[in-house]
Order: structure tokens, then sequence, then C-alpha cells
């Protein structure tokens, strides 16, 4: 008997924001182009009330399968709880604009392709719902498709990780947290699991050693007892498991010796935010307000997904504006180059240097040269590129030696980023070389 519980009683935002999965997807392959299935054309939700077959409701439907996906990316709070990131009130920060019309018909060659594509139709191809490109600090590029618009959030996924391992950096520079400590002797409630003798860098970096499966193929992985733990929904009456994220991470037991291999697993997500939490006294979406979202002078509020109990997904809840994840990359670029800000620049300076490589090189096929440090992937490639990383096409990308920050939206029918990269990192290339050779204003 197939004990998988079904994905639309599953905490979705949970269940669907791991960054690199095995080619193996929740939805099957999407005969739609983006054209095709976009949620206007589609009519999701559409109607005083919507009829019933362009609903999409929670748990009702299996609102993260394509191509409601394309709908729901957008309208996370909607269908789950959720709490607030507030801005500051008083001011937001201005991004200033010189639009660049060129870039749309630039062209590229995708990798393994013969021929070229331009920028525009590789927006299209990877399912693109919103593009910003900032270079020297202006956006040159603003686009929106889709469910999404310039006032509207979306769901960020697993940058969301990166968000909380920035985090993270900033207390240890603030000296708030100390980067070698045990994780066991600041969370005493995780002395019996395999996170009790981590450290927090090595948390930091996933380099834990965990008997954790984040296998979707497997119906009896690890990943869907945490789903069925974290589901803010109540618990059916035969239900007797773990109750949210922290009493699940205090069950998960070890393999092996800590520091060794790199193993992208979200719950390193979760209890870096538990870390946080514990040591500042302060719940994780009030860290990410206070430390980024009022001194980068955001324009808008953001808000993240919580579980059953109310504590909030560290590892992939996030939803938030395109231009206020452009003001984040540009202040991680800002810093990287040396200015100083919100974000010193030996902090930008630590996550750019990146993590282990041959711990990472152990544990992840992809990304060839690549390393893991402070949630954020590091290229290691001429440019010293960084990048925040989610599934179904989430990215903030920095490229220093080209000024340039680019912010994607998408919600590509397949998790994996596997799936777009062929695309997408040809044309952050194409683009950085392109605005390399644009003279200074």
């Amino acid at each position: 008997m197939n004990t998988m519980p079904k994905l639309s009683v599953l905490p979705c935002f949970l269940s669907l924001v791991l960054y690199q999965l095995p080619m193996v997807t929740l939805a099957a392959p999407a005969p739609l182009s983006a054209e095709q299935s976009d949620p206007r054309t589609l009519g999701w939700m559409q109607g005083f009330p919507p009829t019933p077959e362009r609903r999409i409701t929670q748990p009702d439907s299996n609102f993260f399968s394509f191509p409601k996906l394309r709908w729901s990316v957008c309208h996370m709070r909607e269908l789950l709880p959720t709490a607030a990131i507030p801005r500051a009130i008083a001011h937001y920060s201005a991004l200033p604009e010189a639009l660049n019309p060129a870039i749309d018909e630039l062209q590229f060659t995708p990798t393994g392709a013969d021929q070229p594509i331009s920028w525009r139709d590789g927006l299209a191809a990877n399912y693109t719902d919103g593009m910003l490109v900032l270079h020297r600090g202006k956006v040159v590029y603003e686009n929106y498709q889709g469910c999404l618009g310039p006032q509207q959030h979306h769901a960020a996924m697993s940058m969301t990780k990166s968000v909380t391992g920035l985090l993270a950096e900033m207390l240890v520079a603030q000296g708030q947290l100390d980067e070698n400590a045990l994780v066991g002797t600041l969370i005493p409630a995780l002395q019996g699991s395999a996170f009790a003798n981590a450290t927090v860098r090595q948390v930091m970096d996933m380099t834990t050693a965990l008997k954790y499966s984040e296998d979707y193929a497997d119906p009896n992985a690890d990943i869907w007892q945490y789903s069925a733990a974290a589901n803010p929904l109540p618990k059916p009456a035969s239900y007797q498991g773990p109750v949210g994220y922290y009493e699940y991470l205090m069950t998960v037991p070890a393999a092996g010796e800590h520091g060794k291999v790199f193993g992208y697993k979200t719950v390193n997500s979760d209890v870096l935010g538990w870390v946080l939490a514990t040591v500042t006294g302060k719940p994780y979406n009030q860290l990410v307000s206070e430390l980024l979202w009022q001194p980068l002078g955001m324009q808008q509020d953001a808000y993240v997904t919580v579980d059953g109990l109310g504590t909030p997904f560290a590892g992939g809840g996030i939803s938030a504006t395109l231009r206020d994840l452009g003001r984040l990359g540009q202040a991680l670029l800002d810093a990287s180059q040396g200015k100083p800000g919100v974000i010193a620049p030996e902090l930008a300076h630590s996550i750019q240097a990146g993590g282990d490589k041959a711990a990472f090189a152990a544990g992840f096929s992809s990304l060839a040269g690549g390393s893991y440090r402070s949630m954020w992937w590091v290229f290691h490639n001429p440019h010293r590129a960084f990048a925040a990383r989610g599934v179904h096409g989430q990215t903030i990308y920095i490229d220093p030696k080209a000024e340039m920050v680019i912010v994607r939206f998408a919600s590509h029918p397949v998790a994996s980023n596997s799936a777009n990269d062929a695309t997408s990192l040809p044309a952050y290339q194409a683009l950085a070389e392109f605005l390399l050779k644009q003279k200074p204003d």
C-alpha cells in the first residue's frame, strides 16, 4: 500500500521548496508552454466567485501541481498561514532606472544547443514570472509575466535558505553567535538528535551527516514525515508523530561524521532558524525584518509561511516582491565590492569565498567546481559569482565583476533547477559580458 500523504494536505511550502531534487517532479511533465499555462489565460480564480473549474483552494485541490503552480506562487498567504516580515514605515530605498531595451534581443546559446536564442525567448523557456536586472545599482531590465506584477509577492522557495544563512553570518559578525559552537549546547532539546554534536558552521554549510532522505521518488522518505509534522492543517485522529518543525528536528538521527560531505537537506535550514531564534530571543520573521527588511529600505512587507504552531519556515517559506529581492542582492553586491553598509564587506567576502569544494563535490553532482557557504551557492567562476537558488527557477544571481544583480521569479513545471540551468546560466553569463561593455554614466 502506498503510504505517501496526498500532496493536497502536505505543507507545500515545505514539500516543494527544495532546490535540488533528483530528476523527479511531483507533477507530470507539462504539456503546456509558458504562454499556454499563463494563469491569466487559464482563468484561475477569476470571477465572483470563481466557477468550480477555476478554483484553487487548500486543501481541496492540489494547488502546487502544474499548471496551478503558476497562480499559487503569487498567492501563498491566501493558501497557508503566514507571519509578517515588516518593512520600515518611514521610507524605502529608491531604485534608479536606466532601462536598456536591447537586452531583450541579446543572443546566447544554451548548454548543449546548436543554435542561439534571445534573452526574451529564454524567459519563456524557463516559465519566468518576473525578471529584474540591476547594473551598477540601476534597473536596466524589468519584466513581469503570468501572476506577477510590481507590487505582487512571489514565493522565494529555497532562496529563503540564503536569507537564513545571511542572518547567521550577520549574527556571527556581531558576536551574538559562535559558528564553532555545538548546536546541542545552544539548543538542549536537540541533544538526542544528529545535530547535537554538529557545529553551527557545519549546519550553515550543510556538511552535517544525517540519516534523512529528501528523495521524492521514495514514498517512505523522511521528507514525508517531516511534511506531516509541519502540516498546518489539523492532524488526523490516528496521527502519532511529531507536531511542528522543532519536534521533528529532535528525531533526526546521525549517519556518519559531520564536516566531510555536503548534503543538501532542508532540515539544516530549519535547525539554523531555530538557533537564530534561540540566541537572539526573537522569532525568525522578526530577525529578517530588523536585520534586513527595515535597514535596507524595502518597499513592501514580506511574509513567511509557518507550521501549525506558528514556527516560521526558515528553509523555504518567504514570499517577497521582485524589487525588494533586488535590493537585497544589490546590498550584497555592494558589500562584495568593499562598500560599507547594512551588510559588512567582510561578511560578503566570507560567503563569496565559498565552502569546502571537496565536500561539495563528494555530495553534489551538479554545478561542477562550485561550493556552498552559509546557504549560498558559490560558482568560483572568473566573475566570482554567487547565488541564492530555489526550486522552479527562483534566483538571485550576483556577478561582482560585471556589477550585476539578477533576480528571477519563475514557475517552471519541473522543480529541479537542472531543468533550467542549461538556459539560465549561459544567459546570465552573456548578459554579464554585454553589460561589461557598457560605458559608465
